[in-house]
């Protein structure tokens, strides 16, 4: 079993699994309306921290979807096999 793998390729593996996967379910969205089924987990409204000279504005917010679910297990399978 190779040791050399690191965190930051698995990041890397499991965005674009959800990136991707996220395309094919707003894709097939009309044909298969469970792939498009999901929640949206972030901060609602953004939190601004105004410091008189300057203003920042925070906010996140991740919509997973069924079909974003799949792409980041194939994700985790590529990675286990790598």
């Amino acid at each position: 079993m190779r040791r050399d793998r690191s965190p930051g390729l698995l990041l890397v593996l499991v965005l674009i699994g959800a990136l991707l996967g996220s395309i094919v379910g707003e894709a097939l969205t009309k044909s298969v309306p469970l792939l498009a089924r999901g929640v949206s987990i972030g901060v609602e409204p953004p939190v601004t921290l105004d410091l008189f000279i300057l203003k920042l504005t925070f906010g996140v917010r991740m919509k997973l979807n069924v079909a974003s679910a799949v792409g980041i297990l194939l994700a985790l399978l590529l990675f286990r096999r790598a």
